[in-house]
């Protein structure tokens, strides 16, 4: 595996520039565009017993089809480890105030989940650390994206979205099943997701979103939990700086307490990028980044959060073609901090 990182890192370096440009055939009557990305991981964990590793993150290979002006669709396959679909979609493009998806996607709910990690200059969203498994309910650390993904609210999942923009307003809402990636519902009940944003100036986007899950209640087939909350975008990728904030807040449905009743849960998270343009044959650019996540699972329980510290710094080639270093530091609100440190090659052709 430290070959293929070695090899990952000098095909970004020397071939950067094609690396960007996507191919685009035509096959029975459909315009497709063929890319994918490749993203290659080095992990160590301070916690004792944890070995470091080198590892494929991401391999995918998309397929985006455009057949007529009305119908468009996705096919993304992830072949790192265990080959699963990621994104199978049809798109129905009726207008842009008005498209219709049906498939596999990503819910509409989290600011952070939404960007595509070809963008995030996080390597880890949720800033995991191997070995520690403690966060009430979720398990791992008590993050911000931990939170959303565990119980989720957010991440991909299957059903229906409608979404679309005028001016400065854009919306997206989501009926799915409710369940992990890739698998059929376990219950009749179902998830609704959504989020309403609004360019409040310049290169400043405010949202607000919402989510009913459903869930499997050991005393009632179908339950549901709530989670609500808002976030703001400041900048662009690539450009400057850039700031992202999110708070959250709602049910733990995987942490009942004797009456079945879910904890309520609170979240928030701050990320800030610069991006140093270089002038350069071979570097394009430089980020440092820093990430601050506060959490508590369950207001139930005394001192179960914890604080996740990240910095970072990002060194790109071109485009999206980068490599990237993030130490995350968490400290739980009670017993002793734990680390990990990533690096990370990123190609996106």
């Amino acid at each position: 595996m430290r070959r293929s990182i070695l090899a990952a890192a000098a095909a970004v370096i020397v071939l950067g520039p094609g690396l960007e440009a996507q191919t685009a055939i035509s096959a029975r009557g459909a315009d497709i565009r063929i890319g994918g990305r490749l993203h290659q991981q080095f992990y160590a964990s301070s916690v004792a017993g944890e070995s470091s590793t080198f590892f494929t993150r991401r391999a995918r290979v998309i397929l985006d089809g455009t057949f007529t002006d009305l119908v468009s669709g996705r096919l993304q396959a992830d072949v790192a480890g265990t080959a699963k679909l990621v994104d199978a979609y049809v798109r129905l493009n009726f207008s842009p105030t008005f498209r219709v998806t049906f498939g596999q996607f990503k819910r509409p709910f989290d600011l952070f989940e939404l960007v595509s990690s070809t963008d995030l200059s996080l390597i880890e969203r949720t800033g995991k650390v191997g070995g520690y498994d403690e966060c009430t309910g979720v398990g791992s650390i008590c993050s911000y994206s931990r939170l959303t993904e565990a119980l989720r609210y957010a991440d991909r999942d299957s059903g229906i979205k409608v979404d679309g923009s005028s001016g400065d307003v854009s919306y997206q809402f989501a009926v799915t099943n409710g369940t992990k990636l890739g698998t059929d519902d376990e219950n009749d009940g179902k998830s609704v997701s959504g989020r309403v944003s609004i360019m409040a100036a310049e290169n400043v986007q405010v949202s607000a979103n919402a989510a009913v899950k459903d869930y499997v209640d050991p005393s009632d087939e179908t339950a549901h939990a709530i989670a609500w909350g808002g976030d703001v975008q400041v900048g662009d990728w690539r450009d400057g700086l850039l700031v992202q904030a999110a708070v959250v807040s709602g049910d733990n449905w995987l942490a009942l307490d004797a009456a079945d009743n879910p904890g309520a849960f609170l979240t928030g998270q701050v990320a800030v990028s610069f991006f140093f343009p270089v002038d350069n044959d071979r570097v394009s650019g430089v980020e440092p980044i820093g990430r601050i996540s506060v959490a508590d699972p369950d207001d139930s329980v005394d001192e179960d959060g914890g604080l996740l510290l990240t910095p970072g710094f990002m060194i790109y080639f071109s485009g999206k073609n980068k490599l990237g270093f993030n130490y995350d530091y968490y400290a739980p609100s009670t017993g002793d901090a734990v680390s990990g440190f990533r690096f990370s090659t990123f190609l996106y052709f």
